[in-house]
């Protein structure tokens, strides 16, 4: 059973919605895939366990993906099928011997590059359910809120699957109103709350003095500083967790209080050689398979995985590193300003340097901010440009993507707004 937007919805509904899915699209091969975008939730869920029991391979598209996006997409993750909107069937190609069975085909963020395929088989998500549940005890008896898209692994897997597995009854809010998010907490036994660090931060600061959630989860990206220490203001437990596409969630804090600190690794994963602080880390899967994630970090002597930057986020600045996460911390101290997001452009003297889109409650303008900075960031860490734009651009499951929000500079969609620093 399964909670959304207030209505509960049964296995027997699910299944039969799932069935009718399985007969409008012609699935019947397991060796079929199919891209899958529809505006209701319950269809999507119903779609994902009837492919998942069937054994074929099943590719989520956000909901509101246009028809031509939606149809690139699946053609890019071989798929044969696509069902778009719940009228639009499309017969792309067929299966043959060769044709992968059983998968979870998921788009990555293109936060770092560009998007690519990643395919992961039924058995080895199993085996990370398993793996979760065993291994993060603490939430074994509250009510997951999955106020994040169930079309993306955070929301499905760790937030709608675990719970499930965990035998509880998974709460799916699909809202952007952070005070309805608010009532739906309030009503709700004991809840754990997966969804964006952006949703996080806006239910911090909207809720009253002296409230607290009873369980937060953040995942996605190294929380700011000052959203870091709002959000566990307010949260009685807050945890953290670490993944990637390829692998799935690798580490979880059950007890956060920095938000570099990615948490413990599951049992099937391992490092390769500890990870460092100038070198990716590599993470080893039940001792074979090795996946490069392209972060930096390293393991702890108490065993805590530590996150220090995405390599690619890294600005070199005439040989020195520049962290972004070091500038956005110092930007977002600063009073009135909302968020902020630094990101690499090209140099002709340095090579690269740092530039930062930024949001505050009032006009305030870059050579203001830029002198703030100079006062507490080494010189070679000082923004070039700085852009103040009315909301920080963030994907649909809240993460940052520096490398489009450089592209839109570069292309001149902020030259509006932006200045460059004397």
């Amino acid at each position: 059973m399964i909670l959304i937007d207030g209505t509960f919805h049964s296995q027997a509904e699910i299944d039969a919605r799932g069935e009718a899915f399985l007969a409008a699209t012609g699935i019947a091969d397991p060796r079929l895939s199919v891209a899958v975008c529809l505006p209701e939730t319950i269809d999507w869920l119903s779609a994902f366990f009837a492919v998942k029991r069937l054994g074929a391979s099943i590719l989520p598209l956000l909901p509101g993906t246009p028809l031509a996006t939606a149809r690139k997409l699946a053609k890019e993750a071989g798929c044969h099928r696509l069902y778009h909107g719940g009228t639009t069937a499309e017969w792309l190609g067929e299966p043959d011997e060769q044709s992968p069975r059983g998968q979870l085909l998921q788009m990555s963020s293109g936060t770092t590059g560009a998007a690519k395929c990643v395919a992961r088989g039924w058995d080895d998500i199993e085996r990370e359910l398993e793996d979760y549940v065993s291994f993060f005890r603490e939430p074994h008896d509250m009510t997951p809120v999955v106020a994040c898209p169930t079309t993306h692994s955070y929301g499905l897997i760790c937030g709608l699957l675990v719970g499930l597995k965990r035998g509880r009854v998974p709460h799916v809010v699909n809202t952007a109103n952070p005070k309805h998010l608010i009532k739906v907490l309030r009503e709700t036994e004991r809840p754990i709350l997966y969804s964006s660090p952006a949703m996080l931060h806006t239910l911090a600061r909207l809720l009253p003095s002296g409230e607290k959630v009873h369980a937060i989860m953040t995942s996605g990206t190294l929380l700011p500083e000052s959203w870091f220490s709002a959000i566990r203001a307010k949260a009685e437990r807050f945890y953290q967790q670490y993944g990637c596409s390829e692998a799935g969630c690798v580490a979880i804090n059950s007890d956060l209080t920095h938000p570099a600190d990615m948490g413990r690794i599951l049992p099937r994963f391992s490092l390769a050689d500890g990870g460092t602080a100038d070198a990716p880390v590599e993470i080893v899967l039940d001792g074979r398979a090795r996946i490069e994630t392209k972060d930096l970090g390293y393991v702890s002597a108490d065993g805590m995985l530590v996150f220090i930057s995405r390599l690619d986020d890294t600005v070199n600045v005439s040989g020195l590193n520049v962290y972004p996460r070091d500038v956005e911390d110092q930007a977002i101290a600063v009073d009135d300003v909302t968020d902020a997001v630094a990101f690499r452009v090209p140099d002709s003297f340095a090579g690269e340097r740092v530039a930062l889109v930024y949001s505050a409650n009032r006009i305030m303008p870059s050579s203001e901010l830029r002198e703030r900075l100079i006062a507490v960031l080494q010189p070679h860490q000082v923004p070039m440009h700085l852009v103040q734009v009315a909301e920080v651009p963030r994907q649909a499951n809240g993460k940052i993507s520096r490398r489009e929000i450089a592209r839109r500079f570069l292309d001149g969609e902020f030259n509006d707004r932006k200045e460059r620093a004397s």
